[in-house]
């Protein structure tokens, strides 16, 4: 038997987008453990100025700073004259937010490009450059960090500025390789960056304790050089295009796309008006924002509130702000495989399975974050709130993302280009909140407010969707083409609408 008939095509494709994904998310996700890291923490953590708990390592286990052992971060001796005197790292709360959300900044301006230049030159050149980039730029972080608070945000709004093409320009891929019965299942490689957040904590708070923090920028960016050598041989755009997919797997995919392939056909424009005034995609757009909020809110901030809230040492807080990131890639992978069950037997419409989806990755959170916010003097209870809160957002590859390819499979790296456009202003918008809330002010009652914002954001926007989404496919994802016919040497053009159905 040969080796391609042992894995399919669309299995290394599901794997290199998985894993490209986690690439772009540890490269976004590094800085948020280095930060805690790096700044001095309160003189006591709130949880005993505030819950009347006296002696906080026997609650912990983590040795906590005093005036004689202010330059200690857990097991992590800080070299005093370059981390703990110098003005350099001595960030505010706000200027931290300022730091961790500048990724976001301008991160929405790639994001329609994004979707346009995977649909010209292909998603394997633009979702493989965007990350190389932001890559390549990750060796230049330690250098600004020691220059200037604000070379290090330079170097952060170019990063996201490069990085994020990728979403859109995978939704262009998935729309010419996956029957949309698979589609929930393959989506859930999106939620790849789960994984490279799980595995960016901790591994950086084990760098941190025992080699130093510079080195943590200077793995990702080897991970993300790696990756992209196996993209370049292991990706192709189009089934048509890849030499060593089987003749079996190819009609597969053709047949059950319901694309026409007819070459004589060439795409005349994008429907920009009937795009930005459809109600679904606005509709998708918001399940989205609330999603993202709240994955956003404890992806960004779990670090510092398990340091500063609770006092523990680096390296725990890389291990139990990376942990709740693995289940996320997990429940999305199984809650897919249901999604995908159900639309094959007929059980729910396809409106349905992305109703319950969004449910699943905001509703439920929200309410889990709601009780985040009530936690704040019992450790075990903030872990397993936060546990629950990040797992359940992997449903949004089976809801609101694989939505946006259902309403228009052939303007869908379009659609998510506007999607990310929109939603990336809560990336930026929430470190920043977050950094005012906590401003010389790292109190209970303050996080208590960043996670009620959080979850009126996810639930309003979940219950929105219930009631007035849908995924069917929208009428503007007709084509239309321009058909050249050669009669006696005479050139005939003529335009021709043809439907695109998606069973």
């Amino acid at each position: 038997m040969s080796f391609k008939n042992l894995i399919s095509c669309r299995d290394v494709l599901w794997w290199m987008v998985f894993s490209g994904i986690a690439v772009n998310f540890m490269l976004r996700v590094n800085l948020n453990l280095v930060i805690v890291a790096i700044v001095p923490p309160p003189e006591n953590s709130p949880i005993i100025s505030q819950c009347n708990q006296i002696d906080n390592t026997k609650i912990n286990n983590v040795t906590l700073l005093d005036n004689r052992t202010l330059s200690t971060f857990g097991n992590y001796q800080l070299n005093s004259s370059r981390m703990v005197n110098d003005q350099l790292f001595r960030w505010n709360e706000y200027e931290q937010g300022l730091a961790t959300g500048a990724y976001y900044w301008i991160h929405w301006l790639s994001e329609i490009p994004g979707g346009i230049l995977a649909r010209k030159y292909g998603t394997k050149v633009v979702f493989g450059i965007g990350n190389l980039m932001a890559a390549l730029l990750g060796f230049f972080l330690p250098l600004a960090m020691n220059h200037h608070l604000y070379s290090l945000i330079f170097i952060r709004v170019i990063q996201g500025l490069v990085a994020g093409v990728a979403y859109p320009a995978t939704h262009d891929m998935t729309a010419k390789w996956i029957p949309q019965n698979e589609r929930s299942k393959f989506v859930s490689a999106y939620m790849g960056g789960g994984v490279g957040i799980g595995l960016t904590y901790p591994l950086c708070g084990f760098i941190i304790e025992n080699v130093n923090w510079e080195i943590v920028f200077y793995c990702t960016s080897c991970f993300g050089i790696i990756w992209y050598i196996l993209w370049l041989f292991l990706v192709y755009d189009t089934p048509q295009q890849h030499p060593r997919i089987s003749e079996k797997e190819k009609n597969y995919i053709l047949d059950n796309l319901g694309t026409s392939v007819d070459h004589e056909y060439q795409e005349t424009s994008i429907p920009w008006r009937k795009i930005l005034t459809s109600l679904p995609v606005w509709l998708t757009i918001l399940s989205n924002w609330g999603a993202v909020w709240g994955y956003f809110t404890l992806m960004t901030q779990a670090p510092a509130y398990f340091k500063f809230i609770h006092g523990w040492s680096i390296n725990k807080t890389g291990i139990l702000s990376g942990l709740p990131h693995f289940m996320t890639m997990v429940f999305s992978w199984i809650f897919a495989h249901l999604c995908d069950w159900l639309l094959r037997t007929e059980r729910l419409s396809i409106t349905n399975v992305r109703k319950l989806a969004t449910f699943i990755c905001a509703g439920m959170p929200s309410l889990t974050i709601l009780g985040l916010s009530f936690s704040g003097c019992y450790p075990a209870l903030a872990v397993f709130f936060i546990l629950c809160g990040i797992a359940g957002a992997g449903a949004s590859s089976s809801g609101p993302l694989a939505n946006l390819v259902d309403l228009s499979p052939n303007y869908a790296s379009v659609l998510l280009g506007i999607c990310g456009l929109v939603v990336d202003i809560a990336g930026f918008l929430s470190p920043i909140v977050v950094g005012i809330l906590t401003n010389e002010n790292q109190t209970i009652d303050q996080w208590r407010l960043i996670f009620i914002i959080a979850t009126l954001n996810m639930g309003l926007s979940c219950i929105i969707y219930s009631i007035w989404g849908t995924a069917e496919q929208q009428t503007w994802n007709r084509y239309q083409r321009v058909v050249v016919d050669v009669e006696d040497n005479n050139l005939t053009m003529e335009l021709k609408k043809t439907e695109n159905n998606h069973s």
